[in-house]
């Protein structure tokens, strides 16, 4: 039974990359209205209400991975195709890519309505008043730092913790994305889902950053112009993670990303990461290859962390 798990990894991180998301009935989407209501129903502009609201979901969501790993005890085949449909179902990476792709094609032809007005599939921020090169940066950032939130860090949960990680982590990460904004709405509501998600993504950040240095010269990069970018000016970032994934992709790409971004009418200085130029549209193509290349290195740590985990 040592494999089991790793080969559930290993067959839901295959079946993300055939077939992407759920085109119906995601169940990220159904914890999503889950969240919603539970929100109408604990918001209070305090900390603690906050705690409350992420514990119970996080905790719900944990509690069921154990309960449906408990129940597959002894079964390896129930427990492979589990464990293959959790991880498919939290695996983001083929629709990240199909995103970016899209985007990327849309900037090739001159159509940068198009680009703009799916945008917002991958991002937050108003696209109405950026031009190409803005967009083409917009989608790398996210690109690296999803790739770290939407492939690495499941997998690594899901190998070191099972179902109970898998869920739980994709249930973190998208309260995150949910409540996480410094806002007057969520500054303290909103202070655990993103202090939980930081935490969550720490070590998986730094695991995505250090594949995308090693796997620069895929990419036509060198390591160590990641590696410096990283070390130098990673901690400018205001996120603890984001700048670790972002920079190492900037410095893998030759590219400089970062800069100041409006999120809802907010504007933030993200600090600039790189030394080369400002990406182009022609970047995009490089920079989906290299998260292809990170998801399937995380993949195959993922397996062999869970084959080592089960031993």
């Amino acid at each position: 039974m040592t494999g089991v798990a790793a080969a559930g990894l290993g067959i839901g991180w295959l079946a993300d990359q055939a077939f992407g998301d759920p085109a119906r009935y995601h169940p990220v989407a159904g914890f999503g209205k889950l969240a919603t209501v539970l929100e109408q129903r604990l918001y209070a502009d305090d900390r603690r209400a906050g705690v409350v609201f992420t514990a119970t979901l996080v905790g719900g969501v944990a509690g069921l991975g154990w309960l449906a790993q408990r129940a597959c005890r002894g079964r390896p085949v129930a427990q492979a195709v589990v464990t293959a449909a959790a991880t498919w179902a939290v695996l983001g990476g083929r629709s990240l890519a199909r995103e970016a792709e899209i985007i990327s094609d849309a900037l090739q032809a001159g159509d940068l309505a198009a680009a703009r007005a799916r945008l917002p599939h991958l991002v937050s921020r108003d696209p109405s008043g950026l031009d190409a090169d803005q967009i083409a940066r917009a989608t790398l950032e996210s690109v690296a730092e999803n790739t770290s939130d939407a492939v690495v860090a499941p997998l690594f949960w899901g190998a070191v913790a099972g179902l109970p990680g898998l869920l739980g982590y994709r249930a973190i990460n998208t309260l995150d994305a949910m409540v996480g904004y410094r806002n007057p709405r969520y500054r303290n509501f909103g202070w655990c889902s993103a202090r939980l998600d930081d935490l969550a993504n720490w070590l998986p950040a730094r695991l995505a950053g250090a594949l995308a240095t090693g796997l620069a010269p895929l990419v036509g990069g060198k390591p160590e112009d990641a590696l410096r970018v990283v070390a130098d000016q990673a901690p400018a970032h205001p996120s603890p993670n984001g700048g670790v994934v972002e920079g190492a992709f900037a410095g893998a790409l030759g590219v400089t990303l970062g800069g100041t971004n409006t999120y809802g009418g907010v504007t933030e200085d993200r600090g600039e990461l790189g030394t080369g130029p400002a990406p182009t549209p022609s970047d995009l193509a490089r920079g989906v290859r290299l998260a292809h290349a990170v998801g399937l290195g995380s993949a195959l740590l993922g397996m062999a962390l869970a084959w080592r985990r089960r031993r």
